[in-house]
This record gives structure tokens, sequence and C-alpha cells, in this order.
């Protein structure tokens, strides 16, 4: 009785965490809305994390996904839609897509930022195939403490990740894949 008490209860938590994590259905955005987004994102982004900021006045792009959302019970996905800056100006638009196999619940809602630090990093993006994270060039995924200590003269590799504005709760341990894939707007 207690096992499934316990099964309905991660059940109801999930509904919940998805209810409220994940956004109504609604059309696709438009260039100029995910534009928007993604601009006041990184905007966002400079005005919390010093670090952020630094490296992005080195950076020859960023690549801004201002809303992912992932869920998962058992098997998960996550699915978001970002923008290429080069110059300040938006030149093209990605998509992020993930699948996950593991011990999982949950929902969350969250942004991330690539800053690409030389055009070579920058071309693995539009391979045939599109960009998986894990393949390829390295991505450091600035944590807090890595953020604080980020300056532009400390800075080595060629891309750093920025997670931001995580909302919900999700618990994993599993095996993801993640791909960035090019797309018309």
């Amino acid at each position: 009785m207690h096992a499934l008490l316990r099964s309905f209860t991660v059940v109801a938590a999930l509904a919940a965490a998805v209810t409220f994590v994940l956004p109504q259905p609604a059309a696709a955005a438009t260039a100029a809305e995910l534009n928007k987004s993604a601009q006041a994102a990184l905007n966002s982004l400079y005005a919390k994390n010093p670090g952020a900021k630094a490296i992005g006045k080195d950076a020859v792009a960023v690549l801004v996904f201002p809303s992912v959302v992932k869920a998962g019970l058992g098997v998960g996905g996550q699915f978001g839609e970002g923008v290429l800056f080069r110059g300040g100006k938006a030149s093209a638009y990605y998509n992020t897509a993930g699948a996950s196999v593991g011990l999982q619940a949950g929902a969350q809602k969250y942004g991330y930022a690539m800053f690409f630090l030389s055009e070579e990093t920058l071309k693995s993006l539009d391979k045939a195939e599109g960009f998986e994270v894990g393949v390829g060039p390295s991505v450091v995924v600035a944590d807090q403490g890595l953020a604080k200590a980020t300056t532009t003269t400390t800075v080595k590799d060629k891309i750093y990740a920025f997670i931001f504005d995580q909302k919900g709760a999700m618990a994993a341990l599993g095996i993801q894949g993640n791909k960035i894939t090019k797309i018309k707007k």
C-alpha cells in the first residue's frame, strides 16, 4: 500500500510541476517575438552575471535559448528555440531538442546562452546533422563559482554556456543527448 501511495504522490507531483512549468499550447514564436525574448534574456543574464558579460564582449557570436522546457518520468525530453546574435544582431535561428532515459521525474523551464569565442567553433553549429552537445568542441558550463571568477583573461576554452532563470524541479540520473539544429523563421 505504501508503494502505491508513493507512486501516486510522485505522479501527482509531476503533473503539478508540468502544469505550472510548461507553457500553454500556442503558436510557434515568430522571428520578431523570438528576437525580443532572446535579447531580453541575454540582457537579464548580463545584468545578473558579470562573468557572462565579460565573455560576451570577446565572443564572435552568442546563441540564446530564452526558454527550454524539460520534462520526464523515466523517459524525458526537452525543447526550445533560440537566436544566434552576431555583432548584436540576430543572424540565425536554432532549436535545441533532447531525449533522456534513466531515473528521472519532474519538469523544469530554463534558459541558456552559448558564447562562441572562435569562428572555428561557430562553424560547428552548421554541420549537416546539427551540433551535438558532447561531440566536437568542448562546451564549458559556467556554474556560479566559475561565472564569478571568469574574466576575459581567464577564458581559455572555445564555447561557454550559462544556464539561467531555472523554474520547476527535475531530479535526474541517466543518459541524455542534446542536439542543436538550424531552423528557418
